[in-house]
């Protein structure tokens, strides 16, 4: 792996240096632009990782800065920061198969979703619903569970949806019989990340606020973001998480290190993380989706989150980036973020 011999840690020096400039350049103008209040991320590789931070978090009563310790709601990271982890515990201990049928997890039915498997889930192909909204459930009597599993299938192909995560979350619950915040902070807790977690967080200069939803109104802060998890009590398998730039430079580098052993492996948890970073369904002309996370044909995976984050991992060289804004905090246009994920794409070409 990059980074371990004298002239990999030059190379590696260069790039981190290299990519930490453009990020803060990128960064920068859209502070100044008035597109999000500022930024945090991290950019390492196996031996060595620097933090880059711009602007404030755009906290009402005078801005406080940005910082690798400060907590950003990663909305859809927390796929693969919570839900893709756990599940891939329960596959390796045999509690569940990638490709066995919902309904064999959950009693009642038959349902329409009783058909779509785990594997469906995490490649998003799995022909549920995909409007996120649980509104229409609220005041039923109606477990969660079954009310997704007994909405009409879709029509085939692939569809990023949140629902199928959601469900993923019910099932982990049911499985190891404690709530996902519990079973996640377990989690981050033996990987050393103890700044992640599911909300609520009280309002402080450590946590950044995301949307303004109404003006002249406070921002969503501390508490989730997503209106399908808020519903949910802040705690669900698509959304819920917050994290700092440290605990997820921690993540990424323990993933790749995870990756770099598991070669030459023939363990269960080690050909999911394998079977994960492997293009499973092509998504566009430009990338495939493996298990929840996106590869692309250059052997880049990364994901995304609403509110502004990303998490990009090279396993080949070990380098990866962790972004985290609240690019939601101005509006939902989040002006400038495709050209930052962009930027930092770039930097892992070559």
């Amino acid at each position: 792996m990059a980074g371990l011999g004298g002239e990999g840690r030059v190379l590696d020096g260069d790039w981190l240096a290299e990519t930490g400039a453009e990020i803060r350049g990128v960064l920068k103008v859209m502070v100044d632009a008035g597109w999000l209040p500022g930024g945090t991320a991290v950019v390492g590789t196996d031996s060595m990782w620097e933090f880059v931070s711009v602007g404030g978090i755009g906290e009402t009563v005078g801005d406080h800065p940005a910082a690798p310790d400060v907590r950003y709601d990663v909305a859809s990271l927390t796929k693969v920061m919570a839900t893709w982890p756990l599940m891939g515990r329960v596959v390796a201990e045999g509690l569940v198969g990638l490709d066995a049928p919902l309904g064999s997890y959950f009693s009642g039915g038959p349902f329409p979703g009783g058909q779509v498997t785990v594997r469906q889930i995490l490649t998003h192909t799995s022909r549920l619903n995909p409007v996120t909204w649980l509104e229409r459930y609220v005041g039923t009597e109606q477990d969660l569970a079954e009310a997704i599993l007994a909405e009409p299938l879709d029509e085939e192909g692939y569809r990023y949806i949140d629902r199928g995560f959601i469900l993923l979350g019910l099932l982990l619950e049911r499985l190891l019989g404690d709530p996902l915040d519990r079973l996640a902070g377990e989690l981050w807790s033996v990987a050393g990340m103890p700044s992640t977690t599911y909300g609520p967080l009280s309002r402080s200069p450590a946590v950044a606020p995301t949307e303004r939803r109404i003006p002249g109104t406070a921002p969503t802060w501390g508490v989730v973001h997503d209106e399908a998890a808020a519903l949910m009590g802040g705690v669900a398998g698509h959304a819920g998480v917050f994290t700092t730039a440290i605990d997820l430079g921690v993540f990424a580098r323990d993933l790749l290190r995870v990756h770099d052993r598991s070669r030459g492996r023939r363990d269960a948890f080690s050909e999911y993380l394998r079977q994960s970073w492997r293009p499973q369904v092509p998504a566009d002309e430009h990338f495939s989706r493996g298990l929840a996370w996106l590869v692309t044909d250059d052997g880049l995976v990364y994901h995304h989150g609403y509110t502004g984050v990303s998490l990009f991992l090279h396993p080949a060289t070990g380098r990866y980036v962790g972004l985290l804004t609240n690019a939601v905090h101005h509006g939902r246009r989040r002006t400038g973020l495709f050209d930052l994920r962009a930027a930092v794409r770039a930097s892992f070409a070559g």
